[in-house]
C-alpha cells in the first residue's frame, strides 16, 4: 500500500514537472516571438521614414539619382524578406545603403540645414537606435528559448513537441560591424 502511495506520488510530481516544462517552453517561445514583433514595429517605422528623406532629398540631390534608386530597391527588399535571416540581410543592406546616402548628403549643405530633412534625420537616427536595442532584446531572448529547448530534460520535451530553435537577428552589413575611425588630423 505504501509503496503504491509512494509510486503514485512519484507520478504525481513527474506530470507537474513535465507541464512545468511544457509551459516554460511556451513562454519561452511566446517571448521570442513578442521581442521580434518589437523589432518589426521598429523596421515598419524606418521603411516609412524613407520614402520621406528620399523624397525631400530628392530637389537637392538630381546628380544622385542612382543613390536614391537603390535605397528604394533595398527598401523595397526589406519590407518583403520573411524569415529573420533574410529580414537581417536586407536591413544590412538598406543600413548600408543609408550610411552611402548620408555621405553624399555632406556634398549638399543646403540639403543638411533643410528643416525638413534634419527632423527625418533625428526621427531616423531614433528608430535606429531602437532597432538597436530590441534586436539585443529579442537576440537575448532567443538565447533563453534556445538553451531551453537544447538543455536536458526539457529537450526531451521540446523533441516530442517539436519545438524548434529561433534564428538570432545578426548585423549582416560590414560597415554595422566596423568601429568608425576617427581622426583629427
Amino acid at each position: 500500500m505504501l509503496f503504491g502511495l509512494v509510486f503514485l506520488g512519484l507520478i504525481v510530481v513527474l506530470v507537474f514537472m513535465i507541464i512545468g516544462m511544457y509551459n516554460s517552453l511556451i513562454q519561452l517561445r511566446n517571448q521570442v516571438k513578442n521581442a521580434w514583433s518589437q523589432i518589426d514595429v521598429q523596421l515598419k517605422r524606418r521603411h516609412d521614414l524613407i520614402p520621406n528623406l528620399v523624397e525631400t532629398a530628392k530637389g537637392y540631390m538630381v546628380h544622385e539619382r542612382q543613390t536614391l534608386e537603390n535605397i528604394t530597391a533595398a527598401r523595397s527588399r526589406a519590407m518583403q524578406a520573411e524569415s529573420v535571416g533574410d529580414k537581417a540581410k536586407a536591413e544590412g543592406e538598406l543600413s548600408g545603403m543609408m550610411s552611402k546616402f548620408f555621405l553624399v548628403v555632406e556634398n549638399y549643405p543646403d540639403l543638411k540645414a533643410n528643416q525638413n530633412f534634419l527632423a527625418l534625420q533625428e526621427e531616423l537616427t531614433s528608430t535606429e537606435n531602437k532597432i538597436a536595442f530590441s534586436r539585443q532584446a529579442y537576440n537575448d531572448q532567443v538565447l533563453f528559448y534556445n538553451n531551453k529547448i537544447q538543455m536536458f530534460p526539457s529537450n526531451i520535451l521540446a523533441g516530442m513537441f517539436n519545438f524548434q530553435q529561433s534564428e538570432y537577428f545578426q548585423v549582416e552589413n560590414q560597415a554595422e560591424r566596423d568601429v568608425p575611425k576617427v581622426s583629427f588630423q
